[in-house]
């Protein structure tokens, strides 16, 4: 459970102590700022789901870029919230760009055919049905099938990001996605 009441010092070192590679002290990390980091990101995109992601993707990066903080220009927490911001803020701004893209390409398509309107609507379907699965999935299954499919990383990559073994990462990941598999058929 995250605790809010630990001295911004403590998290301070515990950050500096990350950067060094030191993965309980970026547990201590990511307990003390995680919800501040969800909150943050909820507030500005006012979707719990996108938040999950966003907030996730922070942690991420402040686990791979805890070496660029800064203790002399301010705390671990303002820097977390400000690596925070921006990714929310690019968050919005995508999701604003790719609707005005929608919208003129609505315009310019206005004749289309029913069918391309249907397939479209199905396909967004089939999207919020995987983003809601994805999220039921255990963490240790979740993390690595976000990294490798919506980050881009393979599962090499994956594997060092996390620390964790390239055997354990493919396991966990035909898990999640056996999980995924059954969750969607679920739906159908």
């Amino acid at each position: 459970m995250p605790d809010a009441s630990v001295p911004q010092e403590h998290v301070d070192a515990l950050l500096s102590r990350a950067a060094a590679g030191d993965q309980a002290a970026f547990t201590g990390v990511y307990d003390a700022l995680c919800d501040a980091v969800m909150g943050l990101a909820c507030r500005i995109l006012r979707d719990a789901a996108q938040a999950e992601e966003v907030t996730q993707d922070v942690m991420i990066e402040v686990w791979r870029t805890a070496d660029r903080f800064r203790p002399e220009r301010g705390s671990a927490k303002a820097w977390v919230l400000t690596l925070a911001h921006r990714r929310t803020v690019d968050r919005v701004r995508a999701a604003q760009a790719s609707a005005d893209r929608e919208q003129r390409a609505g315009v310019l398509g206005a004749d289309r055919a029913f069918d391309e309107v249907a397939e479209a609507v199905e396909a967004h379907d089939e999207r919020r049905r995987l983003h809601r699965c994805l999220r039921r999935l255990e963490r240790p299954q979740r993390v690595p099938l976000v990294l490798a499919y919506y980050q881009g990383m393979t599962c090499l990559e994956v594997a060092a990001s996390l620390s964790t073994p390239e055997g354990t990462v493919k396991s966990r990941m035909r898990k999640g996605l056996k999980q995924l598999r059954a969750c969607l058929e679920g739906h159908s």
